[in-house]
């Protein structure tokens, strides 16, 4: 095997093991509408903050949890939408274990905090269209 073969193999390897979780995390198999706190605070502080840190700023450990603070990708609001319902990377889907009002409360919290100052509103009708 050449050198930059080999170096190609081992950097898919450990790019595989970062962008994958080892282990679900026990809510995130739960089924639909299970997660029980209600407001954008109340539910990063109670799911999301374990990975994205308190302050949003992420993460890098058995897997990499992206910062939200002053996250550009946050400023169409479509992109952490579909996040938040289907996953991505090692993060898993909340589309069954949120309901419409959760999961705009969610996507809004994220949207208005951690230097984040986008002011258009996910409503739960746009939640429900985009499921």
């Amino acid at each position: 095997m050449t050198t930059n073969k080999a170096f190609s193999v081992l950097l898919f390897a450990a790019t595989s093991l970062v962008a994958t979780p080892a282990v679900t995390p026990a809510w995130a198999q739960l089924g639909p509408q299970t997660l029980t706190q209600r407001g954008g605070e109340a539910i990063y502080k109670g799911v999301c903050q374990d990975c994205h840190m308190p302050d949003g700023k992420g993460a890098v450990g058995a897997a990499a949890y992206p910062a939200l603070t002053s996250n550009k990708k946050l400023a169409e609001a479509g992109y952490p939408l579909s996040v938040v319902l289907g996953g991505l990377h090692s993060m898993p889907a909340f589309a069954k274990s949120f309901d419409d009002q959760q999961i705009a409360d969610i996507v809004n919290y994220i949207r208005t905090n951690f230097g984040n100052h986008y002011k258009d509103k996910v409503t739960p009708e746009q939640v429900k269209s985009a499921r």
